[in-house]
């Protein structure tokens, strides 16, 4: 299967255009890995850090295309590529089937470089504060939680990171001798690079600003 999915490092254009996005798996499993227990996906927008997280009770390949299904449908704008690693849960025929051989409009599905965790660096971010910070490192092994869970992550937890919460972003990197200078944008929420993007139709702007109107992040965060 990894034959079929090309292998491919980020490029210029993924990091400016927004609708490029890496995705990772989250296992809430404590200490041990045997038995069940839930799992997150994280899928993250590369250039403007819009986030979403689903939970399951498993990563079966099937349960891997339903959250990812569920994941673009609740997107602002269209997805046009996404990057994983080397995982059995995504290196399977069913998401190579539903991101890069749909019928209209294919995804640009890729891998990154195996034990190479920093090829998907944005991602692995967020597992840490849209997953990790939120749900700890306990193990999760009652699959009533992942109802609990998802009701979070979809109603709560994303519209106040996407919406609310403040992010800087690298712009470039200078090398001073042995040493390496990193410069970062003013902090801006997701919501608000999408918007100045340039990058969503009028109605995409309105259906978002929209959907803002109706939330309030002191309730979000309660």
């Amino acid at each position: 299967m990894k034959v079929q999915i090309p292998l491919d490092l980020l490029r210029e254009e993924q990091r400016e255009s927004s609708r490029y996005f890496e995705a990772d798996t989250v296992a809430h499993c404590g200490d041990s890995l045997e038995g069940q227990f839930a799992w997150s996906l994280t899928m993250t927008d590369i250039s403007k850090g819009w986030t979403e997280n689903r939970a399951s009770f498993s990563k079966t390949s099937a349960t891997i295309m339903k959250q990812m299904k569920d994941i673009e449908d609740s997107l602002p704008f269209r997805l046009i590529g996404v990057a994983t690693d080397n995982g059995s849960e995504f290196m399977n025929q069913e998401v190579y089937g539903f991101l890069a051989q749909r019928g209209e409009e294919p995804i640009n599905y890729v891998r990154r470089r195996p034990y190479k965790k920093n090829d998907n660096a944005h991602v692995e971010q967020k597992n840490f504060t849209h997953v990790r910070n939120l749900f700890g490192y306990e193990r999760l092994a009652d699959e009533y939680l992942v109802s609990l869970m998802n009701d979070i992550y979809k109603n709560y937890w994303c519209p106040l990171k996407n919406f609310y919460t403040s992010a800087m972003k690298l712009k470039k990197k200078h090398r001073i001798g042995s040493r390496i200078k990193k410069e970062y944008d003013r902090p801006k929420t997701p919501y608000q690079r999408l918007m100045e993007s340039g990058q969503l139709t009028l109605k995409q702007q309105a259906d978002l600003a929209n959907r803002k109107s109706r939330l309030n992040p002191f309730k979000l965060r309660k």
